[in-house]
């Protein structure tokens, strides 16, 4: 497993704010007790989605989630609200145990909202997406991450048959089109890195 002290730490050194958490429902209590009141934006998770969190948040917050469009709203509409609300959460593909964060996203509006326009950034991480350096996040974010979300989403890409590694493929329905690193806080919003000893997500 990764050394998520260590990771703090770098990350702390990087200016963000760390928090280490054993359990994924020791993290949500903290996200539920320090997000009241606002509205919220969400992008893809499956680690949101296995934390239970997004249901919960809704009892005191308003939510935007294009995969649960309010009535009336397109999926695009709803991605364009996320975008524009107090808080964003979302996870990583990538971290490595020296600090460096990787998204790859297919829309963009995942990592367009991660980088800037919020008050609040939360991305929270279990132990699995952590890597000991630079070179090994990247390339858990590209040939883990990616091929695994792509075979959720039933895309018809090679990554997503074979489930094995990126083929850098040229397919329409390709999900890996848009790739952050965030080398060190960026300056437009505060951000909180939740770190969680469990494997979560993808």
């Amino acid at each position: 497993m990764a050394d998520l002290i260590k990771t703090k730490e770098n990350l702390e050194k990087k200016h963000y704010t760390a928090q280490v958490f054993e359990t994924k429902e020791e993290a949500k209590a903290y996200l539920l007790k320090n997000i009241k009141g606002v509205t919220v934006g969400f992008g893809g998770s499956v680690t949101l989605q296995e934390m239970g969190l997004i249901d919960d948040l809704k009892k005191e917050n308003t939510i935007y989630n294009h995969w649960v469009p309010l009535p009336g709203k397109t999926p695009d509409e709803m991605r364009a609200l996320a975008m524009e609300t107090d808080v964003y959460l979302s996870s990583a593909n990538g971290m490595s145990e020296t600090g460096e964060i990787i998204n790859i996203d297919g829309t963009g509006n995942r990592v367009a909202s991660t980088i800037f326009g919020h008050k609040k950034v939360y991305l929270v991480v279990g132990a699995n997406k952590i890597a000991p350096d630079f070179e090994g996040a990247m390339w858990r974010a590209r040939n883990i991450s990616a091929p695994l979300n792509a075979k959720r989403l039933n895309r018809k890409t090679p990554c997503a048959v074979k489930g094995d590694k990126c083929y850098d493929c040229d397919s329409e329905e390709r999900i890996c089109r848009a790739l952050t690193v965030f080398w060190t806080k960026p300056t437009g919003s505060d951000y909180e890195i939740i770190l969680i000893n469990e494997n979560l997500g993808f």
